[in-house]
């Protein structure tokens, strides 16, 4: 079962432009870790499913797991060989907006080591560059 939102004032959203960099949800707030997005960019839902299955399958038991993004909003496709006119197509998938410097994944209960390894192989799945980083002692 895919991401999505239960349900949505408008099923079909507009592009949009991905500009500036990400002032919320830009530190890491649950766990000891985080993987930080360095560029902008849409984050599929199944892009994030991918790469919470690959840490989970890398953990076991170990380890706790937070997952900061959601993918709200609504990406839509014509099918191919199809006219111009006739509306806007159909939801193809859903997708969350990443700004540079949102954190995109947490990571709590685990030595350095295992989390660094964990978000290498999350890194794989993504289509956003991103890097890992630790809490910072306030």
């Amino acid at each position: 079962m895919p991401l999505m939102p239960k349900r949505v004032k408008y099923r079909k959203s507009q592009r949009g432009r991905i500009r500036g960099f990400a002032t919320s949800g830009n530190c890491v707030s649950f766990g000891e870790y985080g993987l930080q997005a360095l560029e902008r960019g849409w984050v599929t839902a199944q892009e994030i499913e991918a790469a919470r299955v690959a840490a989970n399958r890398y953990l076991g038991n170990q380890g706790k797991l937070w997952i900061r993004i959601f993918p709200h909003k609504s990406v839509t496709a014509k099918p191919l060989e199809t006219r111009m006119g006739k509306g806007k197509g159909e939801v193809e998938f859903w997708t969350s907006v990443v700004k540079p410097g949102a954190v995109l994944f947490e990571l709590g209960g685990v030595p350095e080591t295992v989390a660094k390894e964990v978000f290498r192989r999350q890194a794989a799945k993504l289509c956003v560059k991103v890097r890992m980083i630790g809490r910072r002692a306030v």
